[in-house]
């Protein structure tokens, strides 16, 4: 059909309507409900990245990258409210975002399959940069004023009928640079008694003394997956070989030949894994299935 001329100036006045990416939330609605929101308590501001981060010669400004104080919250659908509500708090690493790490590492899909009975936080820290600091939540109870703005914050917008809950079981979790904040936590957050969980995911690079400090005083319980090129084999090689001198139970085993029952077998777990760096927290759904042999409940 040959297009008549007077046609085309009214077709070029018509208004485009252009179809709008779903948001964040709008993302996740199917699965629960998923709450962005800025934090006092975030890791940043900090006044030790008021002048930004420079690593190997390149400066990170403060406001591109340590300005951001978001924290999602998730609540699977199916949750079922109590007096004390646990937590799963998941820290990214480096060059990544709370949004980045959501859609990447899949973590709401994952806690969704588990069946568990937890709200998942993630909150920003530094923004798509090299670096590992964790801002407020490693100042002396920062991480018990973290916890409290969480509470606060559901109160007033998850639509919970109980309206009188506190922490309960809080399980930490890091990828990659996210090892400095939860050491930090672990030293001086004022909660470490309520995480009785920690998970690293390629991730112990250091502070090994912290981690062992915690498990001591909580008996908590450590799962440790490594790579033989992610830079952190040798700590974690270092650390099964200090608790099997002191005659403390372990699980030292290869990931494609683990049996998930025996990751409830010892309070330290150490899995080494042909997997890269980037894929230690979904491509086996490992972040899954760390929540379905954790003492979380059932939804």
């Amino acid at each position: 059909m040959t297009l008549k001329p007077w046609l085309l100036p009214l077709l070029l006045a018509l208004p485009s309507f252009a179809i709008a990416a779903p948001t964040l939330e709008e993302t996740y609605a199917a699965q629960g409900r998923l709450l962005l929101a800025p934090f006092a308590s975030a890791p940043f501001p900090h006044p030790a990245r008021a002048d930004g981060h420079t690593y190997q010669k390149k400066t990170y400004p403060a406001n591109e990258h340590y300005t951001d104080s978001t924290v999602a919250l998730f609540i699977p659908k199916g949750f079922r409210e109590s007096a004390h509500i646990d937590f799963v708090v998941h820290f990214h690493g480096w060059h990544n975002s709370v949004a980045g790490t959501l859609g990447t590492f899949r973590l709401i899909e994952q806690l969704v399959a588990s069946g568990k009975n937890a709200v998942l936080v993630v909150p920003e820290g530094p923004r798509n940069a090299p670096d590992s600091f964790g801002g407020k939540l490693e100042d002396p109870d920062g991480f018990k004023r973290f916890m409290a703005e969480i509470v606060a914050t559901l109160r007033e917008r998850a639509g919970f009928q109980t309206k009188e809950f506190s922490p309960g079981r809080i399980i930490l979790s890091g990828h990659s640079g996210g090892y400095h904040v939860i050491a930090g936590i672990l030293d001086r957050g004022g909660l470490a008694k309520n995480a009785d969980e920690v998970w690293l995911f390629d991730a112990l690079y250091g502070q090994t003394d912290s981690y062992l400090a915690w498990a001591d005083r909580t008996h908590g319980r450590l799962l440790n997956i490594y790579t033989d090129n992610g830079g952190t084999k040798a700590e974690s090689e270092k650390l099964r070989a200090r608790l099997t001198a002191r005659g403390t139970p372990l699980l030292a085993v290869e990931e494609t030949a683990l049996a998930p029952a025996a990751l409830k077998t010892s309070p330290f777990v150490f899995i080494h894994t042909d997997l890269g760096h980037n894929d230690v927290v979904a491509k086996r759904d490992q972040f899954a299935l760390f929540l379905k042999t954790s003492g979380l409940a059932d939804r």
